[in-house]
């Protein structure tokens, strides 16, 4: 029943928040005390799968063979986790903001969160996508109703690619479910049917997984819709779309796709892994010439998830491993560096990095904070960083694809790239002379909890990734690496 409660939770709180919370600080705290609670949950079933999974199952739709199955294992227990890390973050640092309707505002949060938690324990295919589609609607609602200027336009191109994206995923898995003898969606029917379809017919149903999930992470072509949307958003949904939804598509690619149809993997994975490697030097490339911190997050993000998803389709257990790492800490990282980015736009009114400067001066507190988290993105050595890129790099370089070697190298001027842009923003936003008038106060006491959360994770895993790395072992395995 621990499963069904990091679910729930979120719902009942949600439910609680839209219908009585109608005030500002009503509403942001049943938001925080939910995020609390279900973090203790999610820390809970994270400790016991250090002895075994956690299961539930239960009949659900007898008729169509799908049940209500939840399954958590190492990487669902630990994405879990960081759903619980992040939700709960943003919450202490929304504490002393204001928005408009925010019975509505945090009750939407809460409801994407329950549709997170939903997508990764799901062990029934039809289970998944309806949590999939949980996830997302929430979003779409905060997006339209409190983003920026543009917001009309840039959710709507967010929501017909996603749109596709899931039509695409759900006919997918339909067809798989279609193929059992006696119609079922588990996880394990749906891998073993897949696993016996015929090579040509793995290969197209390989194309209506993959761009859905390649859509939500996102992997160059499918990117397009990331930026706008990134930089409309409120900060709370950009943290929730970049820490934590683009974790949905490449956690379905590790659970519903490599093991399901295999030989279909196998045939496209030198191209999505061209694909990925394009993705990471055009990413970091246009992330040089921004001028607006919050597209420059954006793009470095696009090539974060790059590195991960070509890893993923280099068949190599170590990099596989590695994935799961670098999963929890860039949705760590990518929460501070858009705590950091909220509080520069709050304090200054731009996010305009030629407008900005002297941050060390007036705001000493929170140009500390930039640099540890700046360089735990760029996976500077004993931050949590380091480790998971590590072991990508060394998946990428032992992979079986051909020409993987090139490929490495490549990927690698990322690590370059990405050094370049974040060294450039650090310079021009926390030192040099001020560039406006402006004198801004320093962290306040909730932003100081938030971003010491943040930046005792990063030095910790820094130091001592073993309970990570012990949390995520075996499951490459599992996942048929």
């Amino acid at each position: 029943m621990m499963l069904c409660l990091l679910i729930l939770l979120p719902v009942i709180f949600s439910i609680f928040t839209f219908s009585f919370a109608k005030s500002n600080n009503g509403a942001k705290s049943m938001a925080l005390i939910s995020t609390i609670v279900t973090l203790a949950v999610s820390a809970y079933v994270s400790a016991a799968n250090y002895t075994a999974p956690m299961v539930f199952d239960c009949e659900w739709i007898p008729l169509m063979g799908t049940r209500f199955s939840l399954l958590a294992d190492g990487m669902s227990s630990m994405l879990c986790l960081l759903t619980g890390i992040v939700m709960m973050v943003v919450m202490i640092a929304q504490i002393n903001k204001e928005v408009e309707k925010p019975n509505s505002f945090y009750g939407f949060l809460l409801l994407s969160q329950a549709g997170l938690m939903g997508v990764f324990l799901a062990s029934d295919a039809l289970l998944f996508y309806v949590f999939w589609e949980l996830a997302l609607i929430p979003v779409y609602f905060l997006c339209s109703q409190w983003g920026g200027e543009k917001r009309i336009a840039v959710t709507f191109k967010f929501f017909v690619y996603t749109f596709v994206g899931s039509l695409m995923m759900l006919a997918g898995l339909l067809y798989l479910g279609s193929q059992s003898q006696v119609p079922s969606y588990a996880w394990k029917d749906i891998v073993h049917v897949g696993a016996s379809l015929p090579a040509d017919t793995q290969q197209w149903v390989f194309w209506l997984l993959f761009i859905a999930f390649a859509i939500k992470m996102p992997v160059f072509p499918f990117h397009t819709w990331q930026p706008d949307t990134y930089e409309q958003s409120p900060t709370p949904v950009t943290i929730v779309l970049s820490a934590l939804m683009v974790k949905m598509g490449l956690f379905a690619v590790l659970r519903w796709l490599l093991p399901v149809v295999p030989q279909g993997v196998e045939y496209w994975s030198e191209t999505v892994v061209i694909l990925s490697v394009i993705g990471i030097v055009y990413a970091s490339c246009l992330a040089i010439v921004q001028t607006d911190i919050k597209r420059l997050i954006a793009y470095s993000s696009i090539a974060h998830m790059g590195l991960m998803c070509a890893v993923a389709f280099s068949h190599n257990s170590i990099g596989m491993h590695g994935i799961m790492v670098q999963m929890f800490n860039h949705g760590i990282n990518i929460t501070g560096m858009w705590l950091i980015v909220s509080m520069i736009e709050n304090r200054w009114g731009t996010r305009d990095m030629t407008k900005l400067g002297g941050m060390a001066i007036t705001a000493p507190a929170m140009a500390v904070a930039l640099v540890v988290i700046s360089l735990a993105n760029i996976a500077l050595p004993l931050t949590n960083g380091f480790v998971g890129e590590f072991m990508l790099f060394n998946g990428l370089f032992a992979g079986t694809i051909a020409n993987h070697m090139t490929l490495m190298v490549i990927a690698g001027l990322g690590v370059i790239l990405g050094a370049i842009y974040t060294l450039n923003m650090i310079q021009k936003t926390a030192y040099g002379e001020a560039t406006t008038m402006v004198v801004a106060k320093d962290l306040s006491v909730n932003e100081y909890l938030g971003l010491a959360i943040i930046i005792c994770i990063i030095l910790v895993l820094g130091f001592y990734p073993k309970p990570l790395l012990d949390l995520t072992s075996g499951i490459a395995m599992m996942i048929g690496v």
